[in-house]
């Protein structure tokens, strides 16, 4: 490299330094596409919930879902979650929100059809949490994985990386948001598992309105408390990761698969 001496000296102090600059800058690009008055969950805020209460690592909140007790053609859970986050699959739109959705599996051996609810799998080892050039993907110490629209630039890099397509870019602008679900155009999402009911002590808007319909399909709660319904029924039945091969830890388990 050459130098002179009426350049200024260059450390990696002031790398640094310009590095933050440029993140800023890009976060602040995205902040304008989002509604007025909407705040987003931020990365560094990732121990958020009830002040006295934080995320911790001792918690690990997961959801079981029974595909036996999931009946084809059912959307409830996604209707809730439409509901409750404010999304929806728009006419003409080129591209669906992935935040929850009913997907189809064929036996091409037996026959068998099972449909079953499909989303983040928040996993422990979360591949786009690794690939995010920015830290906008990121995992709360209690395994919930989450988007930081503030910093997220939209690259899509964490959706080539997800094995399991269970996030969606936001290519139009966003009208009828949710103070707690914010939505950016130019920005990824997926399933936030309900944080903010979470953080509340309540249960996921997809498994009350599963219960709610009498299929109670679906169990929430805290997977290293053995004294919570799901932790009792994962011990009771044989349950099933979905690419339990990759070694991603999802906390999403099925039974009946």
């Amino acid at each position: 490299m050459s130098t002179c001496a009426s350049c200024p000296e260059v450390t990696e102090d002031t790398i640094d330094h310009h590095r933050r600059r440029l993140l800023a800058g890009a976060g602040a690009f995205t902040t304008l596409m989002l509604a007025p008055g909407v705040s987003l969950m931020m990365a560094g805020s990732a121990d958020a919930g009830p002040a006295s209460e934080a995320a911790s690592a001792k918690v690990r909140w997961g959801i079981l879902i029974d595909v036996s007790k999931c009946p084809d053609g059912c959307t409830v859970c996604v209707d809730a979650c439409k509901d409750e986050n404010g999304w929806s699959a728009k006419a003409g739109s080129r591209t669906d929100p992935q935040w929850i959705r009913k997907v189809t599996l064929n036996d091409r051996k037996t026959g068998v059809v099972q449909t079953l609810p499909f989303m983040c799998q928040h996993s422990e080892q979360p591949p786009c949490v690794d690939v995010c050039p920015t830290g906008a993907s990121f995992k709360r110490a209690d395994g919930i994985v989450l988007v930081d629209k503030h910093t997220c630039i939209g690259c899509r890099y964490c959706m080539l990386a997800c094995p399991y397509a269970a996030r969606s870019f936001v290519h139009e602008d966003v009208r009828g948001q949710k103070p707690h679900a914010p939505r950016g155009k130019g920005t990824v999402e997926s399933c936030t598992m309900c944080v903010h009911r979470v953080d509340a002590g309540k249960t996921p808007a997809c498994v009350v309105a599963c219960n709610k319909s009498q299929n109670r399909s679906m169990v929430f709660g805290d997977l290293n408390d053995p004294n919570s319904d799901i932790a009792k029924a994962v011990g009771r039945h044989l349950v099933t990761r979905i690419r339990a091969d990759l070694g991603l830890y999802p906390g999403v388990l099925y039974q009946g698969l």
